[in-house]
Formats: structure tokens, sequence, C-alpha cells
């Protein structure tokens, strides 16, 4: 039974003089009360009230324990109401987690205009391409791409992006445009691994579930995605990377999309947090603010690799 219960029955039985009448305060029915009342009588192991047929009437030491009991319920209502105050106001750190190209691109201002608009909030912002254990690093907002491994975080999903291959114009013309996955065979390749080692691209053709697994014997390997991206660009083979690493070079023509009919499907872009039991105000108030711009983002890229692939069609 809750010590504190205990103690505000004692004090709602004296205030209200019956029983039933500190039943009907505490919304409680009067045998209910009157056993938290026996049980109270017990642990302290003295009678707290007199009871007659007539009326209710503490004893010395009831009357000295309801004192300290009300003084004691006073304290506790006070802390959880700083409490509550505290996690309902815009203050305190907000700590923040997106991959790193992503996160530099659209969440770092997201969060700048996020702290302009709450001067009484702190950020920390972490930029990288590792998914950080939310719980264990006390994250409070984290922006995912891809299916999430662990199935009880909270998600809110905000759009799309599309894993594509790219190559540089210059190397199209001289070495031709691959029609078909098989087609890769015969073209260098640059290649981030990814973290099984694996030295392949999976296809799906015309959307379907089975996925077509090519592998690879790449000219060139590196460990960090600008790296591809610049070797790519500089016409030193095909490559592979999210659609919005590369929607302004599509845009511009610096990467030409290549096997846009192979492509897997879509990954989602999602903001994530460890649970929906007792958020935070500035964990709430982020997620407003969050949600629409980048919604915007994610349909910007779409458009951004589409369009250039319909011209070039």
């Amino acid at each position: 039974m809750d010590r504190l219960d205990e103690l505000a029955v004692l004090a709602a039985v004296l205030d209200a003089g019956t029983l039933a009448a500190a039943a009907r305060r505490l919304r409680r029915s009067p045998p209910m009360v009157s056993r938290i009342l026996a049980a109270l009588e017990a642990r302290v192991g003295a009678r707290l009230i007199e009871r007659t047929t007539r009326r209710l009437s503490p004893t010395a030491a009831g009357r000295a324990l309801a004192e300290q009991a009300r003084r004691v319920l006073a304290e506790y209502e006070a802390a959880i109401g700083q409490a509550r105050a505290r996690e309902t106001a815009l203050g305190g750190t907000l700590r923040l987690t997106a991959p790193l190209l992503f996160g530099r691109r659209h969440v770092t201002p997201l969060v700048s205009a996020f702290l302009a608009a709450h001067p009484g909030l702190r950020v920390e912002l972490m930029l990288n391409d590792r998914n950080v254990d939310l719980l264990e690093d006390g994250i409070d907002v984290a922006v995912r791409i891809g299916p999430l491994d662990d199935s009880t975080l909270v998600r809110r999903q905000v759009g799309v992006v599309r894993r594509v291959t790219v190559a540089g114009p210059a190397y199209l013309a001289r070495r031709g445009r691959p029609l078909r996955p098989r087609d890769l065979a015969a073209h260098d390749i640059v290649l981030v691994p990814g973290r099984d080692r694996l030295m392949e691209w999976r296809f799906h053709a015309g959307g379907a579930n089975r996925a077509t697994i090519v592998h690879l014997a790449p000219r060139l390997i590196v460990n960090e995605n600008d790296a591809m991206l610049s070797a790519v660009r500089a016409g030193h083979g095909i490559g592979r990377a999210l659609s919005y690493q590369v929607a302004d070079d599509i845009a511009a023509g610096g990467l030409v999309r290549i096997l846009q009919d192979y492509e897997p499907p879509p990954l989602p872009v999602q903001l994530v947090i460890p649970s929906a039991q007792h958020v935070p105000a500035r964990v709430r108030a982020f997620l407003d603010h969050a949600v629409r711009p980048l919604t915007h983002a994610c349909g910007i890229v779409e458009s951004q690799i589409a369009k250039r692939a319909s011209r070039r069609r």
C-alpha cells in the first residue's frame, strides 16, 4: 500500500469529520477508507482516531501525525509540481543524432531555427553514420534512415530516400551506359563497403520484392561516401549513394542516375524517440518543429532526382 495514501486518508478523515464524508472526498468506498485507517494504526501501534456512533475524534497521537502528514503531503505536491514544471517548460538540454551528411544539410538548419525560437534551450547534435543506442547514449531524438532494428522505438516517418546508382557524364561518354545490372561487370566500380564488407549490390527489377545480387570487383574501394562521390564525379567509375547525397549533383548534371528501373525499394526517413511515455516538452516541441521541414526536404530530393531522370529518358 502507498504510505502517502495512508497519510492522505488520515488527513481527509479528520478534515471531513466522518468516514463517509472522507470516502466521498477521496472517491473511495467507506470500507476501503476504514481498512486503510486500520492498517495505519497497526503500523503506528497506537489508536489514531476514537470512533463512536455519532462522531470521530483524533487521539493525541492521531492529531500529531495528521499535522505532520499535511506537511509531508504539501511538500510532496510541491515537489511533483516543480518536476512537472521543469518537464513542461522549454528548457534544459535536447540531445539529437542524425546521419552525417543528412544532418549537416537538413537537421543543422532546423536546430538553428529551433534554438532561435527557444532561448532557454540547449542542444547537443551528434552527426555520424553509426546508429547509436538511444537509451545508452541518452539521446532524445534520432533521425534514422532505413528500417529500425529495435521494434520498441517510437518512430514517425517524414519521407523516403532512395539508393541510387550514379556515374559522371564523362565516364558514361567514354565507357557507355549500363542498361541492366549485369552490365556492371564490364565497368569500373567505386565502392564503399557496408558493415558486412560484402562486395555486392542488390537490385530489384520492376519493384519486385526478390533482389538480384550483383557481385562486384571494384576498381576503387574507399571507406567514406564523400571520397567515393569525388571519384565518381571525376569520372573514375560508377558508385552508389543515397538520393539526398547526390540530388544536387544530379540536378546540376554533374552526376547521372543510371539503372533507375532496378533500384531497391525506397528507405524510410524517420524521427525516432526511445519511448512514448512521459515525453518532455522540449522533445515534443522539436518533433512538431521538425516534421514539416524534413518532409519538405525529402520531397525536394525526390523531385530533383525525378526531374533530371525524366529529361534523360
